[in-house]
């Protein structure tokens, strides 16, 4: 498989992965919004519940009155025992589905309640519930025979009354709820109290069923289901803060946001790795083909090192032979002139295989504690004819410091930047050679010139092999240069001399202790 496809492949395995991750958390934390809601469902039922036995224990023979319940409506409201859930509002409900009686913030009931019983905003949650089993419905139709009276100090003005209301005698004085509230003819036009007409034959008039109370006996079947309708019991309301619910759904959103994060920072990470195992395996293989490529090109430098090194014989027995020719005293001026063109040929092609052997001769750093500005004396002294020819001023100034190098190669980087110097200016120009202290440990070699410079192009391309801008130039001087350099671990760059000409400076050389 190709590097490209596998590496598609592999990319979109993490992507999966991460992706497949992103929708289990995504399914858990449904899963936890859901079980959140059936616990505020269940705690709903449970009020519900508790309700629905306190309404039962407050009854008798199918009623209550209001001011029994309101007390435990407003308990349940202000309970603050159970923090995890919050009641706002409770709410009896008439078969009409109009409240009751309620406590908490009334302003939350609401008829826009959905078929399933619940209806959720953002504050809070609304569940309608049935009572005793009953439950709301459109037709008004209702199981449930409890009904919640007004307080009872309105059916006797705040006196007891008997339990056989329709046979007492009230006081002049008494004002009767019931008559002010339904039109039953217990005061004549005088204002004065008459005795409620005698129950029909048979026993008692009727009740309205079996759950009327006595002290209701006074009332009609039509009286007592005007009041009943009103006033019976067929579900109930509850608002629920839903802070806890919300604080759950947050709460395990970051908690998932994170899991998901640390995934992708995972399938990343996984992603980088394979990614670097993939270029480690990759570099290693041309590691290996680049060692098979060195260990030929080291045999081929030997060789061509032994070949250069096999010419220089028969070139100098040409070169031998031009001269004797020359020197012959028969010899006319043409032979004579022949033979020193083959001399000067010979001698250039003798240097060239010169300057190729060392270029390709191994480096082998033998470190000995060096005068460096004594050393950059001593090679201008040995390029005293070259330096006297063009009249060149040579100066050499700097520290007296001693540095740790081989002494061979650094002459032969001295000798090389100098005769690199030598051949870039012109007649009666200048040459400085600097040496200072870069740091408490290391020193600096400058050999700068005031000739034509190197193009800025060029600065780099100078130090690889036969890159040359000299007409004489072999073009391996500054590379054999580059070579030994590296081989001392230093630096050598190659920087413009203003006004004009170059600086070749050496960095890293070791001050010898």
């Amino acid at each position: 498989m190709e590097p490209k496809r596998r590496q598609k492949l592999a990319t979109s395995l993490l992507i999966g992965a991460w992706l497949l991750v992103v929708g289990w958390q995504v399914q858990e934390h449904l899963s936890v919004v859901a079980a959140a809601r059936s616990d505020l469902r269940s705690r709903s039922h449970e009020i519900a519940g508790t309700l629905s036995a306190v309404t039962r224990a407050l009854s008798f023979r199918g009623a209550v009155f209001q001011e029994r319940l309101d007390p435990v409506l407003k308990e349940l409201v202000n309970n603050r025992a159970n923090a995890l859930v919050k009641l706002i509002y409770v709410g009896l409900l008439n078969t009409d589905g109009d409240p009751v009686t309620a406590a908490g913030d009334t302003n939350l009931f609401s008829r826009e309640i959905p078929a399933s019983g619940e209806l959720w905003s953002d504050s809070y949650a609304t569940f309608v519930l049935p009572v005793e089993g009953a439950s709301v419905s459109p037709e008004g139709v209702t199981n449930n025979p409890t009904v919640v009276l007004p307080p009872f100090r309105n059916f006797t003005n705040g006196e007891p009354r008997s339990r056989d209301f329709s046979r007492r005698e009230p006081r002049p004085d008494e004002t009767n709820f019931v008559a002010a509230k339904f039109p039953f003819p217990f005061t004549n036009a005088a204002g004065q109290i008459e005795t409620p007409p005698p129950p029909p034959e048979g026993g008692d008039r009727p009740r309205g069923g079996n759950h009327r109370p006595p002290w209701m006996r006074g009332m009609t079947d039509a009286e007592f289901k005007a009041l009943a309708a009103k006033r019976e019991l067929h579900g109930l309301v509850l608002a629920m803060s839903t802070d806890n619910y919300r604080a759950l759904c947050v709460h395990d959103v970051w908690l998932r946001g994170v899991i998901v994060f640390f995934a992708g920072i995972s399938a990343l990470g996984a992603g980088l790795a394979w990614r670097n195992l993939r270029r480690t395996s990759d570099l290693q293989i041309r590691l290996v083909r680049a060692s098979e490529l060195n260990s030929h090109l080291k045999e081929m430098n030997l060789a061509a090192a032994g070949l250069a090194h096999e010419t220089r014989n028969p070139l100098n027995l040409i070169r031998g032979q031009a001269q004797m020719i020359a020197r012959l005293p028969d010899a006319s001026p043409d032979v004579r002139d022949k033979s020193k063109i083959i001399v000067d040929e010979t001698d250039k092609v003798t240097a060239q295989l010169t300057e190729f052997i060392n270029y390709s001769r191994p480096r082998e750093v033998r470190r000995t504690k060096i005068a460096l500005t004594a050393a950059c004396s001593e090679i201008t002294r040995t390029l005293a004819y070259d330096i006297g020819e063009k009249k060149l001023h040579v100066e050499v100034t700097g520290d007296p410091l001693a540095i740790e190098a081989d002494e061979q190669l650094l002459r032969q980087v001295l000798f090389n930047l100098l005769i690199n110097a030598t051949q870039a200016v012109d007649d009666g120009g200048q040459i400085k050679i600097e040496v200072r202290r870069a740091s408490a440990t290391e020193a600096i070699l400058e050999v700068r010139d005031d000739g034509h410079g190197v193009a800025s192009e060029n600065r780099q391309e100078i130090f690889k092999p036969y890159f040359t801008t000299h007409q004489k130039g072999t073009g391996l001087g500054l590379a054999v240069v580059s070579q030994i350099v590296l081989a001392h671990g230093w630096e050598i760059v190659c920087l413009p001399n203003e006004p004009k000409g170059t600086i070749f400076r050496l960095i890293h050389l070791k001050i010898a202790s």
